[in-house]
């Protein structure tokens, strides 16, 4: 159950980062350019997180 919704939320995510970045190319304007690199570079960290953790909870 955990790791659906976990999925569900990097995909969120993800689609985020992809909208902001498509109105960042309509529109020029940095805002955009900066609130995608922000929520993209979260959503690696937390996914990253997440693996780590279930790895060693694999391994112990």
């Amino acid at each position: 159950m955990a790791m659906l919704l976990f999925r569900w939320a990097v995909m969120a995510l993800l689609l985020v980062a992809a909208v902001s970045f498509a109105f960042y190319a309509g529109t020029g304007n940095p805002r955009f350019k900066r609130l995608g690199m922000v929520v993209l570079k979260w959503t690696v960290i937390a996914t990253a997180f997440f693996f780590a953790v279930l790895l060693i909870s694999r391994l112990g």
